[in-house]
């Protein structure tokens, strides 16, 4: 099983990066693909995946950081996507839930990111919170000129859902889903998303999974409780965790090109 969305920069793991990545794989996790926020964490996230096995990184300025978008910016992630291990654009969006970066800002730095990704011809890493309609509005004349992408960490409307299934689009279910409080909305629609358009993560270390028995004693994330999301995502589709997890990992490979990608790097 595949986890897309591990922030292993995060200084939360600072203390014991080796470990967690050891747990995850002792889990039964296969793959991490290692989340790049701004230009500094995308070049700490290449890193580590060039020194961690099955891991591989985006390269991208999140919404949230978006006021630090430049020209040189773009030349940045330029550089750091002809790594191999650095297989998407991203993270990248928009998020109108807390606009630390203005909503103009926010457009201008996600626009340009998927002009990069088109150049490139590589998948982008998306985000978005409170801002469907104008994520839809600037993704949309992009849709053609991009290999693909996934909207990660969804947690949307049924409708929303269904206007990014209808692009193209993969979603990512992370452990939001397993809050009896406000993921009960997001595990109803979960069977409106066919497994070949699926993908699963743990956003670690946030979105602890609020149902885990027994309860961690912290309350930090780690990728090593990816089964338990992938447990309880095939258990409210009505699916086999082990069937879910082939296909959710089978979806990961094609979106960003794992084959090609272990071939250069010798994975």
């Amino acid at each position: 099983m595949f986890d897309i969305g591990v922030n292993l920069t995060s200084s939360q793991f600072d203390p014991d990066r080796d470990e967690v990545v050891a747990r995850a794989a002792a889990a039964g996790v296969t793959g991490m693909l290692l989340t790049g926020t701004n230009l500094h964490e995308s070049q700490q996230a290449a890193a580590l995946a060039a020194r961690y096995p099955n891991c591989w990184s985006t390269a991208g300025v999140h919404p949230h950081d978006s006021s630090s978008w430049q020209a040189e910016s773009a030349d940045a992630l330029r550089t750091l996507a002809s790594q191999p291990q650095v297989v998407a654009i991203g993270e990248c969006g928009l998020d109108f839930n807390r606009n630390f970066s203005t909503p103009d800002e926010q457009a201008r730095a996600f626009t340009a990111q998927l002009a990069l990704a088109a150049e490139l011809s590589l998948p982008v890493f998306m985000h978005c919170r409170d801002a469907h309609e104008r994520f839809l509005e600037l993704l949309d004349p992009w849709l053609d000129k991009l290999p693909g992408g996934v909207l990660h960490c969804f947690t949307g409307t049924a409708q929303e859902a269904l206007a990014c299934l209808d692009r193209g689009l993969f979603l990512g279910i992370t452990g939001w889903v397993c809050d009896e409080r406000r993921g009960l909305e997001l595990r109803e629609l979960l069977p409106l998303i066919p497994a070949d358009r699926l993908m699963l993560e743990t956003d670690a270390p946030y979105l602890l999974p609020r149902d885990l028995r027994p309860k961690p004693a912290s309350r930090r994330n780690e990728p090593c409780y990816l089964p338990h999301i992938v447990h309880q995502v095939a258990h409210w589709r009505g699916e086999d965790p082990h069937t879910l997890a082939e296909i959710t990992t089978a979806n990961v490979e094609r979106l960003f090109s794992l084959v090609d990608a272990r071939r250069h790097t010798g994975t």
